[in-house]
């Protein structure tokens, strides 16, 4: 029921705001005044206004249209819940069916101690090594599940080799590093904008590729 009723208020809204964005300027900034004005002495005279789930979605959209400053004069509720309501709607539409995670199959036990046994008996292989080996045998795992085991029984999943530690290595490397991220803007239309993001690690200026 709630779309149908959002969109019945929709197609009777779209006549009224056209007519209103072609009148002129002081005719609409006086039905302006008006509407507040009302609006403020049913403020005085309810205490508490029940709202139904369509208006709450129709004033959320349509409070990303005004300044927020002027908030608190146009709509009887506080900015505080005409952005939860926003959250709400930005959340239902980006909510997806949940899928049944088919899950990892645990590694058997045989496999787990053969990977150990393959590191402590050969200390100058890594992980990848280990997992070339292992499928050799006949044993098909994955590089980073030979990783977590050796993690967990305390062995390097890398081979110690000379050279500088990543705490000593990235603080000296860090003018040529460049980390990236991602993120997200929903606009009032709930189209979703997908930002990416460079990070000069020197200099920690952002760099925003749209």
């Amino acid at each position: 029921m709630v779309p149908l009723t959002l969109a019945y208020m929709i197609a009777r809204l779209v006549p009224e705001v056209a007519a209103v964005l072609v009148r002129r300027d002081v005719s609409k900034d006086v039905e302006l005044l008006v509407v507040r004005h009302e609006n403020a002495v049913l403020r005085r005279q309810v205490k508490q206004v029940r709202y139904e789930p369509a208006d709450r979605m129709w004033l959320a959209a349509l409070s990303r249209l005004i300044p927020r400053r002027c908030w608190a004069q146009v709509f009887g509720v506080s900015p505080d819940t005409l952005l939860r309501w926003h959250r709400r709607l930005v959340a239902r539409r980006w909510t997806y069916p949940r899928r049944a995670a088919a899950g990892r199959r645990s590694t058997p036990a045989p496999v787990w101690r053969l990977v150990v046994t393959m590191a402590r008996q050969n200390p100058g292989w890594g992980h990848r090594r280990i997992q070339g080996e292992l499928a050799r045998l006949g044993h098909k795992i994955a590089y980073s599940t030979v990783w977590e085991i050796l993690k967990k029984a305390g062995i390097g999943p890398v081979p110690k080799r000379s050279g500088p530690a990543w705490g000593e290595f990235l603080p000296a490397q860090a003018h040529r590093i460049i980390a990236c991220d991602f993120m997200h803007v929903d606009t009032v239309l709930l189209r979703r904008l997908y930002v990416l993001i460079f990070i000069e690690h020197g200099t920690t200026r952002l760099h925003i590729a749209v």
